[in-house]
């Protein structure tokens, strides 16, 4: 189901499938941005917003995993609460192991969990991941929070705070250390150790996104550019330059381990500053 909420602030639309933020939009500039090609399809990722990637990444942790960033942003999530006003829109959602049995993937993550995504959108957007653990033994999950920012031009955007941060680089799989700020010349693919707070400066729109996180030690970061970009059938050609993602994560060898009856919660805070960056 799709949602859609205006508030003074500007507006967003959610879908229960994925619980799926797809877009927000503050004044009259998108801030969370949506391909105009994906298709919002049942049983197909929608191609923006921020899909909910559980309880694997890409193809996980051994690299033959499908479907691709797990089966948590097709699946039919319930919403179990909605608190509208003028200011601000609060949404969560759940899903449990019963919800997901036949799923294509469902068979690979056979353990009894309840999941908890919510949404709360005033003067910031902050989507948050909890799961609990309501199995008999331990399980492990990697997850990702996976952002797709508006800029204006990603060649003329920067992202500033993980200068110093070792990253894996998924194009050349290659182990690097940045330095400096990003900045973007090629398809960027890119999975950080890091748990501080980063920002994406824009100066086509003359802003700046301030992404928070916590309960996240990675920060993953990319944009397809042209050729990746063409070869998705859900993504303009054209779209590239418009978009990156810059993902709270808990990936790889910092997957998350809970004992029964643990619960973990995974969140991203995104605020729009201006171009001061106040």
């Amino acid at each position: 189901m799709r949602r859609a909420y205006r508030t003074t602030g500007g507006s967003l639309v959610a879908h229960d499938q994925g619980a799926h933020l797809t877009e927000w939009v503050v004044g009259d500039t998108a801030v969370i941005w949506a391909s105009q090609a994906s298709e919002y399809a049942e049983g197909r990722a929608i191609r923006g917003g921020v899909p909910v990637c559980w309880p694997w990444f890409a193809a996980g942790r051994s690299g033959d995993v499908s479907p691709a960033h797990g089966f948590a942003r097709v699946a039919p999530w319930r919403l179990v609460e909605e608190a509208v006003d003028q200011h601000s829109v609060v949404l969560a959602w759940e899903l449990t192991g019963q919800d997901v049995r036949g799923l294509d993937g469902s068979d690979l993550f056979p353990h009894e969990f309840r999941a908890r995504l919510q949404v709360q959108v005033a003067e910031a957007a902050t989507i948050s991941l909890t799961v609990r653990n309501e199995d008999r033994a331990p399980f492990s999950y990697e997850a990702a929070l996976h952002t797709y920012l508006h800029v204006g031009d990603i060649r003329e955007a920067r992202v500033v705070g993980l200068d110093g941060a070792d990253y894996y680089d998924k194009v050349d799989q290659q182990e690097r250390t940045q330095t400096g700020d990003i900045r973007f010349v090629g398809e960027t693919d890119r999975v950080y150790t890091a748990d501080g707070p980063v920002r994406v400066q824009d100066p086509v729109l003359e802003r700046t996104l301030l992404i928070e996180k916590s309960g996240s030690p990675n920060t993953v970061v990319w944009n397809p550019w042209v050729d990746k970009g063409a070869a998705m059938s859900d993504f303009g050609d054209d779209e590239w330059p418009l978009m990156v993602c810059v993902e709270a994560a808990s990936v790889g060898d910092r997957a998350v381990v809970l004992e029964p009856g643990a619960e973990h919660t995974l969140s991203t805070r995104v605020r729009v500053l201006d171009e001061s960056g106040s």
